[in-house]
């Protein structure tokens, strides 16, 4: 069996306190909301390929810091998807591809919808939002 990898970032702005989404318009997981990300190219590392579908996705940005969030593994081992929650510093105008037709910052748990349901599970998952709100809690003593 061949085995598929991708990643993928979800953005958080340390300014406001609000995420990144992206409402896709092409592909099998169109007219759905997701985050910048895609398959791997042959010897990228997750976070290369990411880095890749960042710029590709919406552009340059400047990331304060790359939090590895979740990897999902299928039970049949034939698909892998990295997720990475980068931080930022201030809220952006996306310079989005072809590939998508909107964006969106929303609130903590405020997420569009529909969601992309492998991003959905993601972020229904308890030690994923652990992870985030741990970011909160660092952002707050970082803007004191």
């Amino acid at each position: 069996m061949q085995e598929i990898t991708c990643s993928g970032a979800l953005f958080y702005s340390l300014d406001s306190q609000r995420f990144l989404f992206l409402h896709r318009t092409r592909g099998k997981h169109s007219n759905v909301w997701g985050i910048a990300g895609g398959n791997l190219e042959k010897l990228e590392t997750a976070w290369q390929g990411a880095e890749r579908e960042i710029r590709e996705e919406i552009g340059e940005v400047d990331i304060l810091k790359i939090i590895p969030l979740e990897k999902f593994v299928a039970r049949d081992k034939g698909f892998a998807f990295h997720t990475y929650l980068c931080i930022i510093k201030k809220e952006f105008i996306p310079d989005l591809n072809p590939e998508h037709d909107g964006y969106a910052w929303v609130a903590y748990k405020k997420w569009p919808r529909p969601l992309h349901y492998g991003l959905k599970n993601t972020l229904q998952k308890k030690h994923n939002l652990s992870k985030i709100e741990t970011v909160f809690h660092l952002g707050e003593l970082l803007n004191k």
